[in-house]
């Protein structure tokens, strides 16, 4: 695959630091990266990684000159070597990566980077504009942009859905639904077709694909609309299909669902103006939900800014419900708020 890129200048390690372990590399380069941004890495670390990287961080009272150009001059070669490996594969990677610090340390670099390379499929595709990808693939088979979608960031996903006609949408999101394995032939050969338009091949083992929670993780993303239409076409054609669907998909009705005590913290994070738009087109049940859930002058308060607000375009409380939602599948992913789903075990605390 040819490629051209501008190779840095050769750089030397940090003379005099002392060698480091792992863990200790990470906590220091944690700490010089500041609080908000390590507190955002914290986020995607199981408890134990955390944890075991807190008291690493703790021990760091004083960080010498040299270990600190040690991690930063690493943890810069590893970005330089992951950015080649994703413009040409692993290659391409090693051939510029060679130029710029030399065989051995090229090896080395790559070594560190280990199972990361083992990237998904269609990894070009997640790194491409939705609506550019949208117009590439919008007259392939409803199976193969259902393969696709399946390998995509929900949000992409999303827009690449609500972008084709309302009776592929259906077709798609069923076939996402119904999906189960895929061979590596198939995918290979759906990848190819993207790297010609792309400029990216990668290829993966057999691997699970799809499903309704693929389907359910998309439909949380786009508009209530392109929800509705998709859902209402598959009841009539695949009832029992459209039915497990609607057993995982959360909608803004859904919120009587959540307990006292999730709707408590969901109310800290929602915007009050969305609350109240969203209220107004919501059942009665809803409504006293959030009610009976905020202090007596708090309800007082909303019911009035309700009432003085008047008519309400149904785009904008579609709109306004819709963020609620995305802050309630947040909450319910760190594990702050339980959805007590029809069908799933209770749970006693």
């Amino acid at each position: 695959m040819a490629k051209s890129a501008a190779i840095p200048a050769k750089k030397e390690a940090p003379a005099g630091a002392k060698d480091l372990s792992g863990r200790a590399k990470a906590a220091i380069l944690l700490i010089f990266l500041g609080p908000e941004t390590s507190g955002n890495i914290f986020q995607s670390l199981k408890d134990e990684e955390i944890e075991a990287l807190t008291i690493e961080i703790a021990k760091w009272r004083k960080i010498s000159p040299e270990d600190k150009q040690l991690v930063l001059f690493e943890f810069e070669q590893l970005m330089m070597a992951r950015e080649f490996y994703a413009q040409g594969g692993l290659d391409y990677a090693k051939e510029l990566l060679e130029k710029s610090v030399g065989p051995i340390k090229a090896l080395e670099i790559l070594s560190r980077m280990g199972t990361s390379l083992q990237v998904r499929p269609f990894e070009s595709a997640r790194a491409a504009d939705p609506t550019q990808l949208a117009t590439l693939i919008q007259s392939e088979h409803p199976q193969t942009i259902a393969l696709i979608l399946s390998y995509l960031q929900p949000e992409k996903a999303s827009i690449v859905l609500q972008s084709m006609t309302a009776e592929a949408q259906t077709e798609i999101a069923k076939r996402l639904a119904l999906m189960d394995r895929t061979s590596p032939e198939v995918t290979r050969e759906v990848e190819s077709y993207l790297d010609r338009k792309l400029s990216a091949i990668m290829s993966q083992d057999f691997t699970t694909v799809g499903g309704i929670e693929t389907l359910v993780s998309i439909l949380n993303s786009v508009d209530r609309a392109t929800e509705k239409t998709i859902i209402e076409t598959m009841e009539v054609q695949e009832p029992n299909l459209a039915e497990e669907v609607k057993k995982r998909l959360f909608v803004f009705e859904d919120v009587v669902l959540i307990d006292d005590r999730g709707i408590q913290r969901m109310l800290k994070e929602i915007d009050p103006k969305d609350l109240s738009i969203s209220l107004k087109g919501s059942t009665d049940e809803v409504k006293e939900k959030f009610f009976k859930n905020m202090s007596k002058r708090a309800a007082e308060m909303l019911k009035e800014e309700m009432a003085y607000m008047g008519p309400v375009r149904l785009r904008d409380v579609d709109q306004a419900q819709q963020r609620i939602v995305h802050i309630v599948k947040n909450l319910e992913s760190k594990g702050e708020i339980v959805i007590a789903r029809p069908g799933e075990e209770e749970m006693i605390g």
